[in-house]
């Protein structure tokens, strides 16, 4: 495998795809990331690990609904045995690829408490109030450990955002997986902040009419994840 360079108006193109095929089952893509979300909820109320545990299981889940994808690209019937396929076929390297991150958002958080000073985290962690002299001091070493997370965060991001679907399609090990991600993601960098900011001003317009818009476009991102792998990865092994 490796990843092509794609023009930047790419971006743009993924986006349309995704809505392509979410088009093509809106029911039934509707009814996939509902449950999910349901599922992400049940698991936040468990105290502490409940979102850790949610975070080390979304590659399977990312995974199952990008078997979907492809599925619907072969005219199939997207079910919702699709959102666990990925707890069926190769579970471990995607637990492994949701290892990775959850540490990499750990270490990250770490980072970010240390440079807001203790005072910051007696505020994250406790709502103890302070008084002015302080909160100017938060707000200084706030605003350098946010910019530091966010940098720390975008690479982390990169590895992990095609992971999952080269694990799932082309039995790679997590590493290499996230690996060739970074990489390609890097490679594309143009294209994917096209995207980026394509889906921020959807976001946006979808939470104008009371969120409702998010039951289209939540779908159409999972698809359009689908669409720029496609679209960047090729398969450079000769068929036998």
């Amino acid at each position: 495998m490796e990843a092509r360079q794609v023009n930047a108006k790419q971006g743009w193109q993924w986006i349309v795809n995704g809505f392509y095929l979410f088009f093509k089952a809106p029911l039934a893509w509707i009814l996939l990331c509902t449950t999910l979300l349901l599922i992400a909820a049940t698991l936040a109320l468990i105290p502490m690990v409940g979102q850790f545990f949610f975070t080390l299981l979304s590659p399977l889940f990312l995974a199952g609904l990008m078997m979907g994808c492809k599925a619907l690209e072969r005219g199939e019937k997207l079910e919702i045995a699709y959102l666990f396929a990925g707890f069926r076929k190769n579970p471990v390297p995607l637990i492994t690829v949701g290892g990775v991150y959850l540490v990499g958002q750990v270490l990250i958080l770490g980072v970010g408490m240390l440079l807001g000073g203790s005072v910051m985290m007696d505020l994250l962690m406790d709502g103890k109030r302070v008084d002015e002299n302080e909160l100017r001091g938060v707000m200084s070493s706030g605003l350098t450990a946010v910019m530091v997370m966010l940098a720390l965060s975008i690479p982390l991001m990169m590895a992990a955002w095609f992971a999952p679907l080269l694990v799932a399609f082309k039995d790679m090990p997590a590493l290499a997986a996230m690996q060739l991600s970074f990489f390609a993601c890097l490679k594309n960098i143009i294209p994917l902040q096209l995207y980026t900011i394509t889906m921020v001003v959807l976001a946006v317009i979808a939470a104008m009419p009371y969120g409702l818009g998010f039951f289209v476009l939540v779908p159409a991102l999972f698809a359009s994840l689908y669409a720029s792998y496609e679209d960047i990865f090729v398969d450079t092994v000769e068929p036998t």
